[in-house]
């Protein structure tokens, strides 16, 4: 690092810049695939009522994120429109097109995608209420400050980015620790592999490894989210610390190498997630911005030291570009005294914002695990008497017992994610039952939606919610059957119910 400039990340940028950029172009197309038919116009919580009840009063305003939807009428065509547009943006700027012009080229591009994704999270109610909504936000704005490749990238931007990394993973610790038992006694892997939302498809050998390996899971989750972080800001050091040459690594390299040592460990505990489950874009996401402490002397950096022509460029920047990043840097510094109050805090609160803007926000996952999975199948019937069921089957979420489950992240599956929360409430959600009721109309759109519709799109006479205790499948009995999970606990929950 020299003053301003970053001038050892430059490979860092690039991975950042064409990673996130990559996230929003999946978020987009999940967005174009799955918003219509369950917020549309026709959805099952459609976000034209929420707009519409919004708009009766000023005052009510205040509890949306800001979205362009309050100032031009939702539609379902507009929905689309927009999706296109940050699909095509955010394919742009993974092919570094932006990249190549002035520095407020790639900005604009990125706070495109920024303000694009937050109109449609802010009306996304419960199907867009996951933490790694606000992440990919957060980062796509701090993106917008990186800079083009004519320049080096700004050290207090990448400085931000070791912030929301330490926030990401020193705040998930943190739920832990504070969180159930299971993560102090070691057990807590024990459980995750087979209770998760929705396992991959080596999550049942993940589960069946022994129970001492699951304990060193614990162990190292705890190293990788409670220490490691605090290592990811050493490359700061080399701002004070004076360099020497030669052969023998000198504190300059030294630090650089403690910062890309914590971001690999970084990255190695999110790739054994990645494949051992499906998380959308969280570890995807992750694993990006632990490249922004990769910065070693030599690697990406310029053959000579970035010029320095006062008072119009800084240390290879332009002034004006040195003022904007530093305004920023100058924000978050405001920003973010709640959410470093809320990580020492009794009651940590875990995927909060803390300004309509959704930036420096509070993160963390899984502060309990679950140690049985309850899973709730629905079921349709043709005749009068409802005597024939058959099951419907979705995309990822766990149905016929001899189906490995598939790998989807970073795509996210957003009916398959909120089909795992609901045996964990108290009632069934109001969005279940339109389900259920789309499913009496044979709703094309809303079919589209799953992997197999036993009617063939024609129209059930009766339907129901019926609930089973699932759990892997012991190697024992998979060879007799080829089962990968055993249900048990049949129950039903919901129904028969019908069209009059």
């Amino acid at each position: 690092m020299d003053g301003f400039a970053a001038v050892d990340f430059g490979f860092a940028r690039e991975v950042l810049q064409r990673g996130i950029a990559a996230l929003y172009l999946v978020a987009f197309v999940s967005t174009l695939n799955q918003f219509r038919p369950l917020l549309g116009e026709h959805g099952l919580l459609p976000a034209p009522a929420l707009l519409d009840w919004v708009a009766q009063k000023p005052e009510r305003r205040k509890l949306l994120h800001p979205t362009l939807f309050t100032r031009v009428r939702y539609t379902d065509r507009r929905l689309v429109a927009l999706s296109g547009a940050g699909i095509a943006v955010a394919a742009l700027l993974v092919a570094g097109v932006p990249q190549l012009g002035p520095p407020w080229v790639p900005m604009l591009a990125f706070l495109a995608l920024w303000l694009g994704y937050m109109s449609v999270v802010s009306i996304g109610q419960t199907f867009y209420s996951f933490g790694w909504e606000m992440l990919l936000l957060e980062a796509g704005f701090l993106a917008a400050f990186l800079g083009s490749n004519d320049q080096p990238p700004p050290t207090v931007v990448i400085v931000l980015f070791w912030w929301l990394l330490f926030r990401l993973e020193f705040g998930a610790g943190m739920i832990k620790i504070r969180g159930g038992r299971e993560w102090r006694d070691l057990t807590a892997m024990t459980f995750h592999h087979e209770t998760q939302p929705m396992p991959g498809p080596l999550s049942r050998q993940a589960h069946l490894l022994p129970r001492w390996f699951h304990k060193l899971e614990v162990v190292g989750n705890h190293v990788a989210q409670l220490v490691v972080p605090f290592f990811l800001f050493a490359p700061i050091l080399s701002l004070w610390i004076p360099d020497r040459d030669g052969w023998v690594p000198g504190p300059v390299e030294v630090v650089a190498w403690v910062g890309a040592v914590a971001a690999g460990i970084v990255i190695a505990t999110q790739l054994w997630l990645v494949l051992t489950g499906n998380f959308a874009w969280l570890n995807g996401a992750t694993i990006v911005l632990a490249f922004s402490a990769i910065g070693l002397p030599g690697i990406g950096a310029p053959a000579s030291p970035p010029e320095t022509s006062l008072p119009w460029t800084v240390s290879g920047m332009p002034l004006w570009w040195v003022v904007v990043t530093s305004a920023v840097g100058a924000l978050f510094v405001v920003l973010s005294v709640p959410a470093t109050r809320n990580l020492f805090a009794r009651r940590q609160l875990m995927n909060a914002s803390f300004n309509r803007w959704q930036l420096a926000n509070a993160y963390g996952a899984f502060g309990t695990v679950t140690r049985r999975r309850v899973e709730i199948v629905v079921e349709g019937s043709d005749d009068e008497e409802g005597l024939q069921w058959r099951e419907y089957e979705f995309r990822g979420k766990p149905g016929d017992v001899r189906r490995i489950p598939r790998q989807f992240a970073p795509y996210h599956l957003r009916l398959d994610w909120l089909m795992w929360f609901l045996p964990l409430g108290h009632s069934l959600d109001d969005w279940f039952s339109v389900f259920l009721v789309r499913l009496l109309e044979a709703d094309a759109p809303t079919l589209r939606m799953l992997r197999v519709d036993p009617f063939h799109g024609e129209r059930p006479r009766w339907v129901r919610a019926v609930s089973y205790r699932y759990r892997f499948a012991t190697r024992a009995e998979h060879r007799v059957d080829g089962a990968v999970w055993v249900r048990t606990g049949r129950r039903v929950v919901l129904g028969p119910v019908g069209l009059r």
